[in-house]
């Protein structure tokens, strides 16, 4: 299903959050906290992570705009299941099984968008519709009895929902808190959107430490010195939750100029808005562009991390393009990767040593604090 666009004014309570940032009313923090730093090594809390939570809560596979004509397809490993992700010709998203119904033979060999009008096993030729339906089986006559009505592809409970496609393992999978972010997405125009790039990284840390880089400012003037840093002022963010979603809007260098606070785009352009989707992905939204991370766990050291960056329209002139290129290149390769990402391995590292039993989490970091509790709650 999906969720009729808006108009591009900001929700009530991304309103709120602004209020409160301009006004210079901060929440309470709380003291110094200290997390059990096992909790990104212990192979065992790995496996009942995803037992508890990856097997069994709505996961965020990507943004629409990953798909956005009809019948097309793409392959999606990500969560560790052979998937395809497919649009039919109605504009309808399906989730099912990358694997043929005759031999269990992987269907979509390429990451890239394809056309899902005749899914071909390249095996034996088995053909499926956009749907999943087996629509041809070569020398039907050698499968006496076999009627390809009962031989569709595996589905998964999948929603379309604000400009994001979301699957779950668990059939009965209550997908009740995705609609709850539909105001806000469509708020920032999400489906209506166009993709500019993506990119999956791989990460030599927990998935929970590139989650903790997102949810606290603590470090922007120190670690995205040489990147972003000049864009925003040191400490000033607010956060609240919409279920088990925690959004937060930081100040940028000139958040306190005088502004039309319902002026959507002037309040774009001097705040920043970021969610932490339960249990994991992120979404960060720039004054021209959105960047949405879908953080994947790999192994209990290991995960992968598929940033899309969206811009309003495909690029109309050079000039365009070469202002997308450059804010793809300062993120993706220099804020993301070379500075996010490498600050989360580089933690892995220091606790896979054993040297540390507790991390410190300050009061400029009360949203990391605030997702461990969760995780444990869901344990």
């Amino acid at each position: 299903m999906d969720v009729p666009a808006k108009t591009s004014r900001p929700s009530a309570g991304q309103r709120a959050l602004a209020e409160k940032i301009v006004s210079g009313d901060r929440p309470e923090r709380h003291g110094v906290q200290e997390l059990d730093a096992s909790v990104y090594i212990d192979p065992l809390r790995f496996e009942r992570e995803q037992r508890k939570i990856f097997d069994k809560l709505p996961l965020l596979l990507a943004p629409s705009a990953l798909l956005p004509d009809n019948n097309t397809a793409v392959a999606h490993d990500g969560y560790g299941v052979p998937l395809i992700i497919s649009r039919d010709s109605n504009g309808r998203i399906h989730v099912m099984a990358n694997v043929c119904r005759h031999r269990g033979t992987r269907l979509l060999e390429t990451d890239e968008i394809v056309s899902s009008k005749r899914i071909v096993c390249p095996y034996h030729a088995w053909t499926y519709g956009a749907d999943g339906t087996l629509l041809a089986v070569p020398r039907a006559e050698c499968f006496p009895g076999l009627d390809k009505a009962d031989r569709p592809l595996m589905h998964f409970t999948s929603m379309e929902s604000g400009g994001f496609i979301w699957f779950a393992r668990d059939p009965d999978a209550d997908f009740g808190h995705v609609l709850t972010l539909a105001e806000d997405m469509e708020a920032f125009g999400m489906s209506g959107l166009h993709l500019y790039r993506r990119r999956t990284h791989e990460v030599a840390s927990n998935w929970k430490q590139v989650m903790d880089a997102f949810l606290e400012s603590y470090h922007v003037q120190r670690l995205h010195a040489d990147t972003i840093a000049q864009f925003f002022t040191d400490g000033i963010a607010v956060a609240d939750f919409i279920g088990p979603h925690q959004r937060a809007v930081v100040g940028r260098a000139d958040y306190l100029s005088e502004i039309d606070r319902e002026d959507w785009g002037a309040l774009r352009h001097v705040l920043t808005y970021t969610y932490a989707f339960f249990p994991t992905s992120i979404l960060i939204v720039s004054p021209d562009y959105i960047n949405v991370l879908v953080v994947m766990p790999k192994s209990v050291g290991t995960c992968l991390v598929e940033d899309f960056m969206l811009i309003p329209e495909p690029p109309q002139t050079p000039e365009a393009e070469a202002h997308w290129e450059k804010s793809w290149t300062l993120l993706d390769g220099g804020t993301f990767a070379a500075e996010d990402f490498r600050a989360a391995a580089l933690c892995q590292r220091g606790i896979e040593s054993g040297m540390v039993k507790t991390v410190t989490v300050g009061t400029l970091e009360d949203g990391i604090a605030a997702f461990h509790h969760r995780i444990a709650d869901a344990l």
